[in-house]
């Protein structure tokens, strides 16, 4: 918007500095025309005086196209400054996401419990979920959330009893795991033979994983609080 009026500016300087020339050019050919020394002299004042009008628009011109070149240059570097941000907030987490993926569903062993057998051993617990995330992260995942949690570098999966929070708020059985990142090297880094979700499907918990080209990942809408943190200018020390 400030490079288009700033345009429209120097558009409307430009025309007043066209008519005044067009105006000097009229007054020099009329010299030529009998007028009387008096006259001649107004008209000499007059055209100095126009003269010096049609300098400073000029002036103005060349000012105003170099506070429009300025204000690209700054439009240009608050678009990069925007992009930076877009991307930071994209990898913190902070903002919403998309792209190949898979969806992993993982609920409760769909059974009694046998006489004498804990029940807790038939349910989704934190520890499952972060094992499974681990596993998910070092398999390339770019993007992950369980049951549009998003899951950041700050975020907490804890059991409170039976019940397992996700950045504080409480989720249920069954756990959809949404992830972004190669679905084929998600999936066999899932499938790896002594893994933890092969460990899961032995001991009768329902997995399902599905490929897909398109998973969206919601952004973090926790609280961020940094107490002790302060960022620094870092230099890589010297091997």
């Amino acid at each position: 918007m400030r490079s288009k009026g700033a345009q429209i500016t120097i558009a409307i300087v430009c025309l007043v500095l066209g008519i005044m020339l067009a105006i000097q050019f009229k007054a020099s050919k009329s010299y030529s025309i009998g007028y009387t020394p008096e006259r001649i002299e107004e008209l000499a004042q007059k055209l100095t005086k126009v003269t010096d009008e049609r300098d400073a628009l000029a002036n103005e011109v060349s000012s105003l196209q170099e506070k429009l070149s300025n204000i690209r240059k700054n439009d240009q570097a608050m678009a990069d400054l925007q992009q930076e941000l877009q991307i930071s907030n994209m990898y913190g987490g902070l903002a919403a996401t998309q792209g190949a993926g898979i969806i992993l569903t993982v609920n409760d062993v769909p059974r009694r419990p046998e006489p004498g057998e804990n029940p807790n051993n038939l349910i989704v617990h934190d520890l499952e979920l972060l094992l499974l995330i681990n596993e998910l992260r070092a398999s390339g995942a770019e993007a992950i959330a369980i049951n549009d949690e998003r899951i950041t570098a700050m975020s907490e999966i804890r059991c409170v009893g039976t019940q397992v929070l996700v950045n504080t708020n409480p989720v249920w059985a069954p756990f959809v795991i949404s992830v972004i990142g190669n679905p084929e090297q998600l999936e066999s880094g899932l499938n790896i033979p002594g893994g933890w979700l092969s460990t899961m499907k032995g001991l009768g918990y329902p997995i399902h994983i599905q490929k897909m080209e398109k998973v969206e990942v919601p952004p973090y809408t926790g609280r961020i609080k940094s107490s002790f943190m302060k960022p620094v200018e870092y230099t890589k020390k010297a091997e």
